[in-house]
């Protein structure tokens, strides 16, 4: 069954889409990110991996104290050079660390429902027993399963209105690098890690002729084996 309310185009390709929820730092935050249906992730290495993680056909929520808010569907992304000095987040000071991010890495989105839900609900349970618990609030983001985006798509309202258009002056784009070496210079180049390694194989694997051709190697890979082994 489709979701209500869900882009019938998303699950007629060939990739299905993934659903995320984003956590928000703050709540000035989250009311900048609901005004103009927008996610912002932070120009460190974490802020790098939901960005590279989340792709436009995708679902999110965000979450910010113990609860959902809303469903957005990602229309487009991009990476945004000096974004420290551009609305509508202010920069970000961790209080442990002293450092400060800004938010290169945008998600424009389209509202498909409004609802502000707490996660104790059974209907986020692989949200809380499966993600939550092990890598604690301190994570980006969290992907959740399609039956969760089928929950959430009977919660709340059908969103019809239009979020506020976020007034940019003229600015760059840029595709962030990663790199082994340990000479970096977020959010430009970043250090090359495990997750977004994971990241781009996932979103490979999701082409269904990816998928076709790995397990088509597979079997070859072991057919051979087995033929291999049964001549011994």
């Amino acid at each position: 069954m489709q979701p209500k309310g869900l882009d019938p185009r998303t699950f007629n390709s060939h990739i299905m889409p993934s659903y995320f929820f984003v956590a928000v730092s703050n709540q000035e935050n989250l009311k900048l990110c609901k005004r103009y249906a927008l996610a912002g992730f932070t120009s460190n290495i974490n802020g790098a991996w939901a960005f590279s993680e989340i792709e436009a056909g995708d679902y999110i929520s965000f979450l910010y104290g113990a609860r959902a808010h809303n469903l957005y569907q990602v229309v487009h992304k991009e990476a945004i050079k000096n974004a420290e000095h551009l609305p509508p987040w202010k920069p970000l000071t961790f209080k442990e660390s002293g450092k400060t991010y800004h938010f290169p890495f945008r998600l424009y989105l389209r509202q498909v429902r409004t609802f502000e839900e707490p996660i104790v609900r059974a209907e986020f349970s692989y949200i809380v027993e499966n993600l939550l618990l092990r890598g604690g609030y301190r994570k980006t983001h969290f992907q959740a399963d399609l039956t969760t985006l089928q929950n959430v798509s009977q919660m709340g309202e059908v969103f019809n209105g239009e979020a506020e258009a976020l007034e940019m002056p003229p600015y760059e784009t840029f595709t962030p690098m990663f790199v082994r070496s340990r000479k970096v210079s977020p959010p430009y180049i970043l250090p090359f890690r495990e997750v977004i390694l994971q990241a781009l194989v996932r979103r490979y694997l999701m082409k269904e002729v990816n998928l076709k051709a790995l397990f088509n190697n597979l079997f070859i890979y072991y057919s051979n084996y087995v033929n291999i082994f049964c001549n011994i």
